[in-house]
């Protein structure tokens, strides 16, 4: 068994008898000093301890080939009716996708970019309308050539009014005026506007009623609204709702959906109930659409397409305006409050780009004849953050930056809103460096060790100085 004479001469820290000792005011002081000192350094160490930092570096993109992207995007368009705008998607790998309306809403919009009521529902996808036989040489008039002049008197007069805005020109307008005026012909004979004077059938020439056809916001020819009056007179001044027409354009289906109409119309009070069938929808009320919703594309170089789209409707490229202000515009998932947050207490300038293009008007100011594409390139770059805690790697946030440039573009074709995005084959990944608790532990015992025997040193050369200082002193006196 060891001894405790032996024992103890291993101590490092002998102890010095106090009687030994003798204190002073210099290291009285240069204690007092050497406290506050320690104390500093300790603050400031275990603040830096606290403090996480972060490495930043550009790595090439490791998504996988089935990977999609998600675009989120709110954009109102005050010059596009939601009657034919169109969501489409395509990319450099052949996709083609047109039409997009499971995870696209629209809605009409005011001057005022306000939606003007519910969500405006297409209905489903155009199927390949019907049409009569072409017919060569002239046709015979049944239908009531209306303009700006007798539009009122006529929709006030007769309790269905259906009317053809149609353009000279238009491919579709031309096929469908031979059964119009057929179907107007027998319309006519069976219910005589004079005697019965439940319904009448009429046309409007877009090309020479430019104000009538935009009151009515027509944009796609030919256009088939039905008016009603009566039970849907939404106002003193006799304006009401109308509806649009969808459906096959031959002689037969026309004559069947206009006796439709006036079936529930009793002869005597010229009164409608306002029935409706899958081929007519309520037409747009104003003239702009919001289309909001998201898509998924390929992480591949690709378009999303704003566009007004139809089967069977001619649109005029010189009255077709795309201007529009973009509300959100972003890509991949939906980054929450509060995980922005704690990305930004690791990196601050993280989410600078995320929404580059939020709040962003492109106006067309060349006027509405200008046949203008508005063009927007998106850079997009991904960027993860990720955090080490207890060894163990946890990504804490993934967003995708971008940089835009957007450009006028003339066209002959239909003017359309075109977001080209590509995407960046590499990526840049910030990784969180929490320090450890050892390293913290090894700097404190540094520091109160290091200002410890400094302190002393100090105190040392100080008490000497001072001691040789006295002896030359008494010296000098003898």
């Amino acid at each position: 068994m060891i001894s405790t004479t032996k024992l103890k001469s291993v101590d490092f820290y002998r102890k010095i008898p106090r009687d030994l000792t003798e204190a002073s005011l210099s290291g009285a002081g240069l204690s007092i000093v050497a406290a506050l000192t320690m104390l500093f350094l300790f603050g400031m160490e275990f603040n830096n301890y606290l403090t996480v930092s972060t490495s930043t570096s550009v790595i090439v993109d490791n998504s996988s080939d089935g990977d999609f992207l998600r675009i989120d995007f709110n954009i109102s368009f005050p010059a596009l009716s939601c009657e034919f705008a169109s969501v489409d998607v395509s990319d450099v790998l052949g996709t083609n996708r047109l039409n997009i309306t499971k995870t696209v809403r629209k809605y009409s919009i005011d001057h005022d970019l306000k939606p003007t009521g519910s969500e405006f529902h297409s209905g489903p996808v155009f199927h390949e309308i019907k049409h009569g036989d072409e017919v060569d040489g002239e046709v015979d008039e049944g239908s009531v050539l209306l303009n700006a002049h007798n539009f009122d008197h006529y929709s006030h007069q007769y309790p269905i009014l259906v009317v053809n805005f149609y353009a000279p020109w238009c491919y579709w307008s031309n096929r469908l005026k031979p059964s119009w005026e057929s179907a107007a012909k027998i319309i006519r004979e069976r219910y005589d506007p004079e005697i019965d004077g439940r319904i009448l059938l009429g046309k409007v020439d877009c090309t020479t009623e430019n104000e009538l056809c935009r009151r009515n916001h027509i944009q796609g020819y030919p256009s088939i609204r039905i008016f009603r009056k009566g039970s849907d007179i939404r106002d003193e001044h006799g304006h009401h709702d109308h509806e649009s027409y969808y459906g096959d354009r031959d002689t037969d289906s026309l004559v069947k959906t206009m006796e439709s109409l006036v079936a529930p119309v009793p002869l005597e009070t010229h009164k409608s109930d306002n029935t409706t069938q899958n081929a007519k929808r309520p037409a747009p009320l104003t003239g702009g659409c919001r289309v909001e919703g998201y898509v998924r594309v390929k992480k591949v170089p690709g378009n999303l397409i704003v566009s007004a789209r139809s089967g069977a409707h001619s649109f005029d490229p010189s009255q077709m305006n795309m201007s529009h202000v973009i509300t959100h515009l972003s890509f991949g998932m939906k980054v929450s409050p509060r995980a922005l947050s704690d990305a930004k207490r690791l990196v601050p300038f993280i989410g600078r780009s995320h929404d580059k293009l939020n709040g962003r008007s492109f106006i067309n100011h060349r006027g509405v004849d200008a046949n203008v594409t508005i063009e927007h390139y998106l850079q997009i770059v991904k960027t993860e953050v990720v955090t080490r805690r207890s060894s163990r790697e946890h990504k804490l946030l993934e967003e995708y930056e971008y940089t835009a440039h957007s450009s006028l573009a003339q066209s002959v074709y239909i003017p359309v809103a075109k977001f080209h995005f590509e995407l960046s084959p590499m990526q840049v990944l910030i990784t969180e460096n929490p320090k450890s608790f050892s390293h913290f532990i090894t700097n404190v015992c540094a520091i109160i060790g290091g200002v410890f025997t400094v302190a002393g040193i100090l105190d040392s050369i100080l008490h000497n100085t001072i001691r040789l200082m006295k002896k030359v002193e008494l010296g000098k006196n003898f």
